[in-house]
């Protein structure tokens, strides 16, 4: 009887990064860290007045594992981008209720011809 096929050790790669919780939003690391998924996990812990995120990289079946750098990078460009969304999100926010208002208004209108 043939041995059993042995699969290679699955390598991870970890890495700590920290923010001032008095600049960064606990919601855009949760998001970040959301997007992360299949590539990476991500526990966000608070130290004092910081949010550190402990990320552990590990997918084998899906390619090479991403370097500390790569992982740290990826995590970072992904905070600023929730970060980015946050801020248009809150700029753009009466403009956003203006145009749900006047489609439900229409909404409204149309069913009361209707009726």
């Amino acid at each position: 009887m043939p041995p059993a096929a042995k699969l290679p050790a699955a390598s991870s790669v970890e890495v700590a990064v920290d923010f001032d919780s008095s600049v960064q939003s606990l919601s855009a690391l949760d998001a970040a860290a959301y997007r992360l998924i299949g590539t990476a996990t991500c526990q966000v812990d608070r130290a004092g007045d910081r949010y550190v995120c402990h990320l552990v990289s590990s997918s084998p079946q899906k390619g090479a594992v991403l370097s500390s750098d790569e992982l740290k990078e990826r995590f970072l460009n992904l905070v600023v981008d929730e970060n980015l969304r946050a801020r248009v999100a809150e700029k753009t926010d009466g403009v956003r209720n203006v145009i749900l208002a006047l489609a439900f208004g229409a909404l409204v209108a149309n069913q009361n011809d209707a009726g």
